[in-house]
């Protein structure tokens, strides 16, 4: 008999539970929010984890909070880190009782997307749309890894194997940080052109704006500004060394001034996304609000990386254009200063051995900057509710015990 196996799944917004589920096998079951063109999919080249952590990740709040159309009963979870305890026949590489990071894009690694290392958008893994994830909304339909046991495909694609099975356990706090967020916020910024002596704009103080602000600093930036409502936050940032502007008190470009003077920077990071707030004192919801700001205070010939998640449909949106994925976007003022815009999944794959050397040899103590709080699995609901509040802690679950003895480094 396969053990149990308890995931967190969505219920309706405002509550998820912790609820015993199937364990995995190596092909794709129906479920809910499972493309029907994917069910059956036999993962003949996958590999099933123990999962040692799994992150709550922001995205998975923007379902939380009912603003997309995820189904009732969806398994969350697209922030892995396991042990692999059960590999397909036709993986090669990986072996049982390896210690890895599963990226949240999943990647068949055959297509014309992936050989052009753009894995956020495979092209065989979801059939709605180019690219796929993990316990997330019209993403294929892949069972989420916030559970005792998670399924990956393509194993030998995509999966990161540490090389010390030691050292990845006592440095696991940082490495759960290489499914999503780190890979992300590095993203963003290496979007924005950001550099040695660059000074840099970072509007969300969330854990992916850390993570982004963290991300500034290792590549040498000479100044990291941090914007945010939530003063937690904007503390939580100016623990590891940026400047911080609170956008409740109005204007940023004024604030910036103040700390630079001159109301610009080099580069600026979209950290927000569309549940953005107009900027002042009990601002209303504007998606448009951190885009327009950014082409504000981003110098002429400068770029926006934008890691922010933006969706096709939101059923909460502020009006029909919100609700329809259409932000207001003054889109003239980026086109008159020649700003370049990337927007999309990061391809983590790119990044995140990179970064994974960048943490195993303490250049970077990325669980720190993100304030990583371990809970257990049956403390996911608290978890969700907390970081609804806006808590500046990256909650991340401990299905298994393995992070018990772990703190950051």
């Amino acid at each position: 008999m396969p053990p149990a196996n308890r995931a967190v799944a969505y219920l309706k917004p405002g509550a998820v539970e912790v609820r015993t589920i199937d364990y995995p096998t190596l092909e794709l079951q129906d479920g809910p929010g499972v493309a029907p063109d994917n069910v059956g999919r036999k993962r003949r080249h996958g590999v099933i984890l123990k999962v040692l952590a799994s992150n709550i990740c922001g995205s998975d709040q923007h379902m939380v909070r009912g603003r997309t159309t995820a189904p009732e009963g969806l398994v969350l979870g697209h922030e892995i880190t396991g042990e692999v305890v059960e590999r397909g026949p036709d993986v090669e590489t990986i072996d049982v009782g390896d210690i890895v990071s599963v990226p949240f894009n999943i990647a068949c690694g055959r297509c014309r997307n992936c050989k052009e290392r753009k894995t956020g958008i495979c092209l065989n893994v979801n059939p709605a749309r180019p690219g796929a994830a993990y316990g997330y909304v019209d993403m294929g339909g892949w069972v989420g890894g916030q559970a005792e046991y998670v399924m990956v495909p393509y194993a030998d694609f995509n999966l990161l194997r540490f090389p010390d099975r030691d050292q990845a356990r006592e440095k696991l706090l940082d490495l759960t940080m290489l499914s999503d967020i780190f890979p992300t916020g590095f993203h963003g910024v290496v979007s924005s052109g950001a550099g040695v002596g660059s000074t840099v704009y970072v509007a969300g103080a969330g854990p992916v704006g850390l993570a982004a602000a963290a991300s500034a600093q290792l590549l040498g930036a000479a100044v990291v500004i941090v914007g945010d409502l939530n003063a937690e936050r904007l503390a939580q940032a100016r623990s590891f060394g940026c400047a911080t502007v609170d956008v409740s008190r109005g204007g940023v470009d004024e604030q910036i001034a103040e700390i630079l003077g001159e109301p610009e920077v080099d580069a600026a990071v979209d950290a927000v996304g569309f549940e953005a707030r107009a900027h002042g004192p009990d601002a209303p919801e504007a998606p448009a609000t951190v885009l327009n700001s950014l082409m504000g205070i981003t110098r002429a010939g400068g770029a926006l990386g934008i890691p922010g998640l933006y969706v096709t449909d939101d059923p909460g949106g502020v009006d029909e254009d919100a609700k329809s994925g259409t932000p207001k976007v003054r889109l003239g003022l980026g086109w008159a200063k020649s700003h370049r815009f990337t927007t999309g999944q990061c391809p983590v794959m790119t990044y995140h051995r990179s970064l994974m050397m960048a943490i195993l040899h303490e250049r970077v103590h990325i669980a720190k900057a993100v304030g990583a709080t371990v809970i257990g699995l049956d403390e996911a609901p608290r978890g969700y509710a907390e970081f609804d509040q806006g808590a500046s802690r990256k909650y991340v679950l401990n299905p298994h015990g393995a992070l018990d003895r772990v703190r950051p480094v």
